[in-house]
């Protein structure tokens, strides 16, 4: 049985790739747990394995006493004279205590440590293997289902989709070869718990860097991802280098990178919009093709008020409001669509509220709005439109330069408001 156990080392050694100590190690503990049954369970023993022939050998560890009153733990001072002339009260002194029937107990007991202590090993480097692969995408292939839950054969070992991480317009069949996102790697009792999605946003950012070289290099960044999965999403691009045009590099020529994606999502819908620094600009271009009539940002509720025409109104709330959703999403700030009512209020409302409009700039007083409203001024943007000289007209020439450089400062203050706006990650 010695020279076999050498043989079977080495053998597991060169083919799973287990160091061989490892396994001798793992032997020699289960026979120390074996020969406690049969040599004493208060002996204080250790089972040493020879590393060239597999020789094994128990060895008792007995303190030397005059009187012996254990003899599991202890031995004579005479006993222990005969094997060491020196030998002292006190000291302890090794013996051979391998019980004779011990070469069976040690095979069985051998073949069970290995299998267990191979099985623990290849959890350990499968962790090992998968542990950094957190974001990265894998293929596998279905083989079961565990109540809505997709389980994934990855090769040397399964993975689960919980059904929150499943794509709710797609089916899966066994036998069916699917890529996934990687969620989460933990090391679990039974081996690494493997949490793969294919509805997490971040799911589409790795396609995209896998797809677009010009994101794997990072010329071209993507900025924000708003997603309802299996529907449509939202994802907003900015290049780092202004010869590149970053959605046009998202798209790909003849739209042929985009369409590869969406074929891998079972045809969910993908708008590439271009991140701005600036909220009007970054909402606007989030919700295009719609056309907004203006939009008032209010920095303290951090959301934006839309207007539109009433044709379209419903495009840019999308079906079920799902375009203002995923605008919000990828912008971080409320949306809020209204359609244009001037048309459908009377002239004294009209009036009202453009004075109100022009009166709530700083530095412009409700009286000097009220007078440059019925002159035709309603809003921020038309006295910008004009000189100075044409303002002195209406209000004087005193009040006509505060006016227009209320009007700036106005602009700029929103301006500088609009920069400062986080965008979601």
């Amino acid at each position: 049985m010695n020279g076999e156990l050498i043989a079977v080392l080495e053998y597991l050694q060169r083919e799973k790739g287990i160091d061989k100590e490892i396994l001798i190690q793992a032997v020699e503990q289960a026979l120390l747990q074996a020969s406690k049954k049969s040599v004493g369970p208060s002996r204080e023993l250790r089972i040493e394995v020879d590393r060239k022939t597999g020789d094994i050998r128990a060895i008792a560890t007995l303190t030397i006493v005059e009187t012996v009153v254990n003899k599991n733990d202890e031995m004579s001072l005479t006993d222990a004279r005969k094997r060491k002339p020196d030998a002292q009260l006190g000291e302890t002194v090794d013996i051979e205590v391998t019980p004779a029937n011990f070469g069976r107990i040690a095979a069985q007991t051998a073949k069970q440590a290995m299998l267990q202590k191979i099985r623990q090993v290849e959890k350990g480097m499968v962790f090992e293997e998968f542990k950094g692969r957190t974001g990265d995408i894998l293929a596998g292939t279905v083989r079961r289902f565990e109540r809505s839950d997709v389980i994934i054969d990855l090769g040397r070992i399964e993975a689960v989709m919980p059904s929150r991480e499943r794509v709710p317009t797609e089916e899966y069949q066994p036998g069916d070869r699917i890529r996934a996102f990687v969620l989460s790697v933990d090391s679990g009792g039974h081996g690494p718990d493997i949490v793969l999605s294919r509805s997490h946003p971040d799911f589409i950012k790795k396609l995209f860097e896998l797809e677009v070289s010009e994101i794997a290099d990072k010329t071209v960044e993507i900025k924000a991802i708003a997603r309802e999965p299996g529907f449509r999403s939202k994802i907003a691009v900015w290049s780092r280098n202004e010869k590149v045009d970053p959605v046009g590099a998202c798209v790909g020529m003849k739209g042929m990178r985009v369409k590869n994606i969406v074929r891998e999502l079972s045809g969910e819908k993908i708008d590439i919009i271009r991140w701005d620094p600036n909220v009007r600009q970054y909402v606007a271009n989030a919700l295009a093709p719609a056309k907004l009539k203006n939009l008032i940002i209010d920095e303290a509720r951090h959301s934006v008020r839309i207007i539109v025409d009433s044709d379209q109104l419903s495009l840019a709330i999308g079906k079920k409001g799902q375009n203002a959703r995923l605008t919000a999403k990828l912008t971080g700030w409320n949306v809020d669509i209204e359609k244009e009512e001037t048309a459908e209020l009377g002239f004294e409302a009209k009036v009202a509220r453009a004075v109100k409009e022009l009166s709530g700039i700083p530095g412009i007083e409700a009286e000097v709005a009220q007078m440059l409203v019925k002159s035709g001024f309603h809003s921020l943007e038309g006295l910008l439109a004009v000189d100075v000289v044409d303002l002195t007209n209406i209000v004087g020439e005193d009040k006509a330069t505060a006016v227009f450089q209320a009007a700036v400062a106005e602009q700029e203050r929103r301006e500088a408001a609009a920069g400062s706006a986080p965008t979601t990650a």
